[in-house]
């Protein structure tokens, strides 16, 4: 069973709602900043949506700044230098301030995945869905897309275990501190994240079980 203090239950969602207002608020001549520059590097749409799994599986829309060209081809393909920086800069995530608004995502939490990535995993990943997703997290300050699989897992997992205020504030600090590094935009070899699939899934458990 879970813990269930009043950070958890009331004081997150009370700090999600401020803390995304404010960055609304404070941050609109960076988004409009950011729009326009999509616009004139990319074209129309702006802003990319996908169906992503959010609190108990429940699938929403997340919001980001587009960041790759329309068409066939694969992530590398289709990423353009200017989406690499964007990429790299963390400003393409600045409009899922309004899924946390929306309380579809909260400040701080697992970076919501696919809806298809639901069904692969174990019943321990699975814990990460306990949680709403978030745009700083555990896994994101331990180093955002180099992580692989397992580890990252894993430490969205324990992060659902036990969900605190000085967590909070340890990931925020940490997933700041990693985008100012420039680390962790990608995994090795890849243009940025490779899917989670079944061997993946595999892979994950037995490194747990080790």
């Amino acid at each position: 069973m879970l813990s269930e203090g009043w950070y958890r239950r009331r004081g997150k969602r009370l700090a999600d709602v401020i803390g995304a207002a404010l960055g609304l608020l404070l941050l609109w001549p960076l988004l409009l900043g950011t729009a326009l520059a999509v616009r004139l590097a990319l074209g129309r749409p702006v802003l990319f949506r996908q169906r992503r799994a959010g609190l108990g599986g429940e699938p929403f829309t997340l919001l980001k700044f587009r960041s790759m060209r329309d068409g066939l081809g694969d992530d590398a393909a289709r990423l353009t230098p200017f989406g690499r920086r964007l990429r790299a800069s963390a400003l393409d995530e600045l409009p899922q301030l309004l899924n946390v608004l929306r309380g579809e995502m909260s400040l701080v939490g697992p970076r919501p995945l696919p809806e298809a990535y639901t069904a692969r995993y174990t019943a321990r990943q699975r814990r990460r869905l306990e949680v709403r997703p978030g745009l700083a997290g555990v896994a994101q300050a331990a180093g955002r897309n180099g992580l692989p699989w397992a580890e990252r897992l894993e430490l969205d997992a324990r992060y659902a275990e036990a969900v605190t205020l000085r967590t909070d504030g340890r990931a925020v600090a940490g997933t700041f501190a990693i985008l100012l590094s420039g680390r962790g935009v990608h995994a090795p070899g890849h243009a940025t994240m490779p899917a989670f699939g079944p061997a993946e899934a595999e892979v994950a458990e037995k490194s747990r079980g080790n």
